[in-house]
């Protein structure tokens, strides 16, 4: 496979080597301007990159201009069926659109999308979704396999080559993660497009978490995807936070503080759970660079403190305090927190 091709959206980029972007989709209805604004904003405060609504009408085509003058991250309109939300919500000023070429009502509107886009500017993410695929599709596969989902993908693909458009992203989602995995991972043998990850309709929080973590993950693993989203039956805010969460889990995210800390067991003799969780609540949106070891006993604990920037390994009430792989004191349990949230704070201008 090519280089894969690098797509601008807004004032960022994705693919061609950028760092993997994170999305959410907000859930107010889009042409309630103040509320659908609110609902960016707390994304973007989460460290969310692009941001989509959806745009079921002309109401919401015509307040994309007021959402867009007021938000600071690119924004996508979603469109299904009606090419004439498409050109209107490129004219108020959308950095991205999503639609399906061939579900917009015939290739004569899909030419007239295309062309506007590329007179603007403006890239198109192609989405196929394994619960809507065209019906000779199934009769050809028999279901929606990975196979049916990349030659959707490809024939949309190409309706947009037709009218030498290029600036293209495409998704191929399923709720089974087995089958998304094999989709996008032929997705990629097939064309050079950025690939924009997710496990669609992935349910509530809990679930949603381990199978978009699966999923994007063995993904991102193999060096497939530009930009992610995780779908969750839940606040947006949770969608940017495990998304992002997932990125630092592969090392593919740069700066903020990430936390290592043991299950605890019976060799553990401080009360470390509330403290791993209160720790993590309170660093959760400081800035920085940095390593934490919240370590249980002197079995792993040692060892996971010394390789961290800063970090504990428990005794008997107390912890052992490591920085920089040297141990710089012993800490009662009920200092712990402070001690490293001081500590952190006095070694984020200096890491």
């Amino acid at each position: 496979m090519s280089k894969i091709r690098r797509v601008k959206i807004g004032d960022i980029f994705i693919g061609g080597g950028e760092k993997i972007a994170v999305q959410s989709m907000t859930t107010a209805y889009t042409a309630d301007v103040p509320k659908t604004v609110a609902q960016i904003k707390a994304l973007s405060e989460k460290g969310c990159d692009i941001v989509r609504v959806a745009v079921p009408d002309e109401t919401s085509a015509k307040a994309i201009f007021d959402i867009k003058n007021q938000i600071d991250i690119p924004l996508v309109a979603d469109i299904h069926f009606d090419y004439r939300l498409a050109l209107t919500a490129m004219e108020r000023g959308v950095d991205k659109i999503r639609i399906n070429p061939g579900n917009i009502g015939g290739e004569d509107r899909a030419k007239m999308v295309a062309e506007e886009a590329k007179r603007r500017g403006i890239p198109i993410r192609i989405g196929v979704n394994g619960g809507s695929l065209d019906k000779k599709l199934l009769e050809k596969y028999g279901s929606a396999t990975p196979e049916a989902m990349v030659e959707s993908a490809l024939e949309h693909i190409q309706i947009l080559e037709k009218y030498n458009f290029f600036d293209t992203v495409v998704s191929i989602k399923a709720s089974d993660v087995k089958k998304t995995i094999a989709a996008y991972r032929l997705a990629r043998e097939r064309f050079s497009y950025p690939l924009h990850l997710g496990v669609t309709e992935a349910g509530t929080y809990e679930s949603g978490i381990v199978k978009s973590s699966i999923g994007i993950g063995s993904l991102l693993a193999d060096g497939i995807g530009e930009t992610i989203r995780v779908s969750l039956t839940d606040d947006p805010v949770r969608e940017v936070e495990a998304g992002r969460q997932i990125l630092r889990a592969l090392g593919l995210l740069e700066g903020g503080i990430e936390i290592v800390s043991c299950p605890t067991c019976a060799r553990c003799r401080i009360n470390l759970i509330p403290i791993a969780k209160e720790l993590s609540k309170r660093l959760e949106n400081v800035g920085g660079n940095l390593k934490v070891a919240v370590m249980g006993c002197a079995v792993n604990g040692p060892g996971e403190a010394r390789d961290a920037d800063i970090g504990v390994a428990g005794g008997d009430g107390e912890a052992l305090l490591f920085k920089k792989g040297e141990i710089v004191g012993k800490i009662p349990e009920d200092k712990i927190i402070e001690t490293l949230l001081d500590e952190i704070e006095k070694m984020k201008g200096t890491n």
